[in-house]
């Protein structure tokens, strides 16, 4: 068992705050660039600012049940855990919708960006898992 989701059993709250913190990061990058940088992205300002409220909604649960979560953890990180690759399929569906008008630095952000919220979905399974078991 990797220690890492040892340590998010012990304290299943911890998950949510990487999350949030994750989300939070999106929002710092998205913001800025929306108003500032857009012509390096090359998405248009009304998708980054969606994408960016997104982000800001997903920060604000993930904190909230970082927290205050006290039971129900397994309900509350699958609901993060759908959020989560539900704005992976939006991203991709927007990278390919946009794709001739992405720069290199754009579509490398998106392709990084999906790349690290699929490794943390894919460590939240993992962590929802071994959750389950040990509730058996």
């Amino acid at each position: 068992m990797s220690p890492i989701f040892v340590q998010f059993i012990q304290k299943p709250n911890a998950i949510f705050l990487v999350d949030g913190l994750g989300a939070f990061a999106t929002a710092s990058i998205l913001f800025p660039v929306q108003w500032q940088f857009q012509e390096y992205f090359g998405m248009p300002q009304e998708i980054l600012s969606v994408l960016c409220m997104i982000a800001v909604a997903f920060a604000v649960y993930s904190f909230c049940c970082f927290l205050f979560l006290k039971k129900n953890w397994i309900v509350l990180l699958k609901v993060i855990m759908t959020a989560n690759l539900l704005y992976c399929c939006l991203t991709i569906g927007l990278v390919i919708h946009y794709y001739s008008t992405l720069s290199i630095v754009g579509l490398t952000y998106f392709l990084a960006e999906i790349a690290v919220i699929v490794g943390l979905v894919y460590i939240e399974i993992q962590t929802l898992k071994m959750g389950i078991q040990k509730l058996r």
